[in-house]
């Protein structure tokens, strides 16, 4: 992995640190106007996840021509234990009165009963807000003003439901996001280097530069959004800082780690810097060149979000990337060697030597490689066997890891309505057939009622109502009859129900598509890198054997301990490119490092035991920090954000204590010089045997 040297370093004339300022302003000065707008294109309704082919998709573009455009339906919800008064009935009635009066709705609103009399529901629908979600939510909120605002009966509760509530709701904690997430995310990365660096000024550096690299990447992801129309949501934007500031992270840490050990040898600090980029430069630009193409294939993915997650990550990897190969290292050698007090490498010094974790592990992976990785391949396929008890597909009011008011009406809903279908099936059919696909709704088994709504552009929107409730199994059922029955006739079916099936459908096509795609790609990368094909597919097995078993942990947590309802039907494949292409990262430094001592004529066991502990103490802190930054996620109120950082952060620290120390080095030892087969390194003849592991001193800090 040769090559000219990486970075910003001129052969004779050293850094030139104060122009990559001045530089690094006039980007920030160009992105400045643009990352402020990326909330502005920012969208996290159901139908803006899906592929332009989902029924779904055409039921909401053809809403959208219709008259009044897209449909905002809502539920009011009025409930008091042990029956409903006719004073409650009173005050339902007025609310309901007053929203007619205030603001603009289709139709007068009926009120329902439920059996037990304990419960009553108006259905209120609007056109006005159309497609424009700060009018859906002006209209949301105006309808809760009202029932909030009221004085009700003591012991009524009062509840605002239905689909439009719940856009709304979700809405408003995917916006709340962006503050806390960077700020809890940059608190945690502090810590960790205050910790990792023991020094009060140093931790500075390299969080100021990574916080530079995440506006950079809200300016270039905007600019994605307006000449692609790459797809933009809560979850792709917040993913890409956690991106910026974990992978970042990583980056500055292998650089500074190598520039404390330059400066001993170096006594002015642009050519430690200068020798630092031109050692670990190429691996770090591998690195990231690698996790890169592996979320770039989320481009085969047919779901809007998760393609749309694909370029944003790539663009977060890749700015953390030229941040710290650039303006890190200008700001480095500014500061000097006082950056580092009070531990300050000092030219012409030696680095204490002493025996660590990781030159424990490596003696006990040494001793017995078979039975170390034997064991570790029966703890891994033991864990991923939780697979088995991860609950089934989160249903739409089960996504919030609190109960906003959407959330309790649909609840409230279920129980007092268990027979009656309270959330709408949209059909969408042409002017010329939609009296027979109605007659054929009708027909259709699971369907109580069948309404002809508005017409215009030649369409016609029909109503549905099933007898299931909402997401259920039942109601499944009948939407799938539906679009049997239907089919051929022109006529598609949608709504907030069929939008979560279709989410559930694609997400199954595009693991079956995605998948294969970016194994073949980070295998061909791995195989350039590393001139062999046992090596790559040794990182690949553990990686994808990390996804297994971060999988199966989350199987033993999710409905036991955290008590979710159900599982983000894209967290296997989200989960899945993040951890083999963050997971190959690390493997690309460790075999890297392992290739360079064999190159330097060590055996190949030798070579893995020197690379663990060399490398081993850099990239235990580089996966700290990465699976801290996905654990910030967890604190989310959103249960996919939850679920999808929480298997992250797990993988990340198998993949950094378990299989990337023990199971990858225990096969490397077991494997031998075969481990580099076909490339030239297999056929070198071994070194002889290195002196006992006790014996050999540890050099911590490179």
């Amino acid at each position: 992995m040769g090559g000219p040297p990486v970075g910003v370093v001129r052969r004779g004339r050293g850094v030139l640190p104060w122009a990559l300022l001045v530089l690094w302003v006039g980007v920030i000065a160009l992105a400045m106007p643009f990352a402020g707008k990326l909330g502005d294109v920012q969208h996290d309704r159901a139908v803006d996840y899906l592929p332009a082919s989902a029924d779904s998709t055409q039921v909401a573009k053809i809403q959208d021509r219709l008259p009044g455009g897209e449909t905002t339906e809502l539920v009011l919800v009025y409930h008091r234990d042990g029956g409903l008064s006719a004073a409650d009935r009173a005050v339902a009635a007025a609310q309901v009165s007053d929203v007619e009066a205030k603001l603009e709705i289709s139709g007068t609103p009926e009120g329902v009963p439920s059996a037990g009399g304990d419960t009553l529901m108006y259905p209120v629908a609007s056109n006005a807000p159309g497609q424009d979600e700060d009018l859906r939510d002006a209209f949301v909120n105006d309808v809760r003003d009202i029932a909030h605002g009221t004085d009700a009966a003591a012991g009524m509760s009062v509840e605002v439901g239905g689909p439009g509530a719940l856009a709304t709701d979700a809405s408003e904690v995917y916006q709340s996001l962006d503050g806390p997430l960077l700020y809890t995310t940059a608190a945690v990365v502090a810590l960790l280097l205050i910790l990792i660096y023991r020094s009060p000024f140093l931790w500075l550096v390299p969080l100021a530069v990574a916080g530079v690299a995440d506006f950079l990447s809200m300016g270039v992801a905007y600019g994605l959004n307006q000449a692609f129309g790459t797809t933009v949501s809560g979850q792709s934007s917040g993913v890409m800082t956690i991106l910026v500031f974990g992978a970042g992270t990583d980056y500055a840490l292998l650089i500074v780690s190598r520039y404390r050990e330059e400066l001993r040898r170096f006594e002015r600090p642009h050519d430690a810097m200068r020798a630092a980029l031109r050692g670990c430069g190429p691996a770090v630009v591998a690195s990231s060149a690698t996790v890169a193409a592996g979320l770039l294939c989320l481009l085969a993915a047919d779901l809007n979000s998760s393609r749309g997650m694909g370029p944003l990550g790539a663009v977060g990897v890749l700015c953390a990337l030229v941040a710290m190969l650039t303006l890190l290292p200008a700001v480095l050698v500014l500061l000097g060697r006082r950056v580092f007090w009070p531990l300050v490498p000092a030219f012409g010094s030696e680095a204490k030597r002493r025996r660590s974790l990781f030159h424990a592990m490596g003696t006990s992976a040494g001793r017995r490689p078979l039975a170390v990785l034997g064991a570790g391949a029966v703890l891994l396929g033991a864990l991923a066997l939780g697979v088995l008890n991860l609950p089934g597909s989160l249903k739409q009011e089960d996504s919030f890891t609190s109960t906003p008011d959407s959330v309790a009406a649909m609840k409230t809903l279920a129980a007092a309505y268990p027979d009656t279908g309270t959330q709408p099936i949209t059909v969408i059919a042409p002017n010329g057939l939609a009296k027979k696909v109605v007659e054929g709704a009708r027909d259709t088994s699971g369907v109580v009622d069948v309404r002809r709504g508005r017409s215009g552009g030649g369409w016609t929107e029909i109503g549905v109502v099933a007898k299931a409730a909402p997401q259920s199994a039942a109601e499944t059922a009948t939407i799938e009859a539906l679009r049997d029955r239907l089919d051929g006739q022109g006529a598609y079916v949608g709504g907030p129900s069929a939008e979560q099936l279709d989410l559930k459908d694609t997400n199954a096509r595009d693991r079956l598509v995605v998948v294969p795609i970016v194994l073949a790609a980070v295998l061909l990368i791995l195989v350039g890198l590393l001139r062999a094909l046992v090596a790559p597919l040794l990182l690949l097995v553990a990686v994808v054997a990390v996804w297994g078993a971060s999988l199966g942990i989350a199987g033993f947590v999710f409905g036991p301990l955290l008590g979710f309802d159900g599982t983000d039907p894209g967290l296997g494949l989200l989960s899945f490119v993040f951890l083999v292409a963050l997971g190959v990262d690390y493997g690309i430094f460790l075999m890297h490092r392992m290739r360079e001592e064999v190159l330097g004529g060590a055996g190949t066991g030798t070579a893995a035991l020197t690379a663990l502990r060399t490398t081993g103490g850099v990239i235990a802190s580089a996966g700290l920090v990465l699976a801290a930054t996905f654990a910030v996620l967890t604190n989310m109120p959103l249960v996919q954000l939850v679920e999808l950082g929480f298997v992250i952060a797990v993988g990340v620290l198998l993949d950094t204590f378990l299989v990337r120390t023990y199971l990858v080095t225990s096969a490397s030892l077991a494997l031998g010089r075969k481990v580099w087969w076909p490339g030239p390194l297999s056929r070198t003849r071994e070194a002889p045997a290195a002196p006992p592991a006790e014996q050999q001193p540890v050099t911590v800090g490179r």
